[in-house]
């Protein structure tokens, strides 16, 4: 009995070293340039121990992107849920953006993966599973956006505030995602300046928004407030 539970915790324990592994190899290369030989030797494992697990480099794959987006997003939901100091939205948008910007540095591998494998035609990078688990990121990612939005726009704009978060979800979305790239390839330039100038931006846009939802003699001059650098 005791060796069949020693036996449970080796495999557990080589089964996550596989995933932490593949997870780093494959952000770093490329899911199609990383062979299950090369995964093999970069773990100090046999082929065997690893299709033992996932039968397949498809399911290998699968099993990073599960475990990824479960970490990636309870690492958001941790950061989302502090609450961020009463100011103009443009100053709560760039709290909520930071500390997303954290998030997305301490998980790049993962990030990075999904960069690739969104533009990847390899048919295992295509299959159904993976295609699940990328829509899955893109979807819930939007929900994060929105709700970013919409609570750094609540105490200016109360009625407001969804409407403003619905216009512009796809938009921060998009200029987080250009954040990501621009730090992969420019390391000089950090995710926290790109997301000052991406608050300052979605703040002014969402408040000139803001006036055109509000009736004509209810209109205010704005509230974004200076951008904290």
């Amino acid at each position: 009995m005791e060796t069949q539970r020693v036996s449970n915790r080796r495999g557990r324990q080589s089964r996550e070293e596989i995933l932490d592994t593949a997870a780093r190899v494959m952000g770093q290369r490329g899911y199609a340039a990383t062979s299950l030989s090369a995964m093999s030797a970069e773990i100090g494992l046999a082929k065997s121990v690893i299709l033992h697990h996932f039968r397949t480099k498809a399911g290998l794959l699968s099993a990073v992107m599960e475990r990824g987006l479960d970490d990636f997003f309870a690492d958001l939901d941790e950061a989302r849920a502090q609450t961020p100091p009463d100011g103009p939205p443009g100053e709560r948008l760039q709290w909520f953006l930071e500390h997303a910007a954290s998030v997305l540095t301490a998980r790049q591998e993962f990030l990075r993966l999904h960069m690739f494998l969104i533009l990847s035609e390899d048919e295992d990078a295509t299959s159904a599973e993976v295609a699940t688990a990328i829509a899955k990121v893109r979807t819930d990612g939007m929900r994060h956006v929105n709700e970013m939005i919409r609570a750094s726009f609540s105490l200016a704009y109360p009625d407001q505030a969804q409407a403003i978060a619905d216009r512009l979800e796809r938009l921060v979305l998009s200029g987080i995602d250009g954040a990501f790239l621009d730090g992969q390839a420019d390391p000089r330039r950090t995710m926290t300046e790109d997301m000052a100038d991406l608050a300052e931006a979605a703040a002014a846009m969402g408040e000139s928004f803001a006036a055109r939802l509000q009736p004509v003699g209810e209109q205010t001059g704005g509230a974004t407030g200076a951008i904290r650098r």
